[in-house]
């Protein structure tokens, strides 16, 4: 008599266009510094990932864009587990990540830049449309359009690392700290952007930020990790005005 076999079982599927991460765990040198975090976005959803330095925010944007390798866990994006793939074949899929410190390249114009980041998605003049959207989207690029990226404002350099991810058209932006020593006046107008292109384009956003009070007003919910666990997911509003968790988890 034949051993039954019992199935392989099989990650639960996201909804279309969703984003899930499930146990997901990653570390180095033997050391783990996320440990099995359970986080899904829906579309069109801004998340503020939050917590204190060294929580592990930026170790979970890296793993999901590929530039970390994840020890365990899914991520599932529209029920297609990215984890196998390599960083560009993520982009590929829908996923964009701005890091900390721009993705800016220094020494092409602010035109090269948008036209390399919409390599693979646009040629020609479907290109050349897409360019001009992003120069209406923020006009400051427009009047910069053949200035290299050193010569520019850091408010304009964050535009245009924001504006290079957009134009791939992903449909998961993450973002690690882009209002970073910029004015609050850009921070605003960054924030606000962000917003928009959530309604507008059905983007989901995945926002870590050490600005709490600027990234929970266009959030729609809020993720709280420290030491590379989920403390706490909740309504943007609710983590705004829970003063015992602001002075826990995030020094205000």
């Amino acid at each position: 008599m034949s051993a039954t076999v019992a199935p392989t079982a099989q990650p639960t599927p996201t909804p279309a266009g969703a984003l899930a991460l499930r146990g997901l765990t990653v570390g180095f040198g033997g050391a783990p510094v996320l440990h099995g975090v359970d986080i899904e976005l829906r579309p069109g959803e801004v998340v503020a990932l939050l917590g204190a330095n060294g929580a592990g925010k930026t170790t979970l944007l890296r793993a999901l864009a590929g530039l970390v390798p994840a020890a365990s866990g899914d991520i599932l994006l529209d029920g297609f587990d990215l984890a196998p793939l390599r960083t560009e074949q993520r982009a590929r899929r829908g996923i964009a990540l701005v890091p900390d410190g721009q993705s800016v390249v220094a020494e092409l114009t602010v035109e090269e830049n948008l036209r390399l980041g919409a390599l693979w998605r646009h040629r020609g003049a479907a290109r050349d449309r897409a360019v001009a959207a992003i120069y209406e989207l923020f006009e400051p690029l427009a009047r910069r359009r053949t200035s290299d990226g050193h010569q520019l404002s850091g408010g304009e350099r964050q535009m245009l690392a924001l504006g290079r991810a957009l134009i791939a058209e992903p449909i998961v932006l993450a973002l690690d700290e882009p209002s970073l020593g910029l004015a609050p006046l850009v921070v605003a107008q960054l924030m606000g952007t962000l917003r928009d292109a959530a309604e507008s384009r059905g983007l989901t956003v995945l926002l870590a930020e050490q600005n709490v009070t600027s990234a929970l007003s266009i959030a729609d919910r809020g993720v709280v990790l420290d030491l590379g666990r989920v403390v706490a997911d909740a309504p943007a509003a609710q983590l705004a005005t829970d003063s015992a968790l602001r002075h826990a988890y995030l020094g205000f």
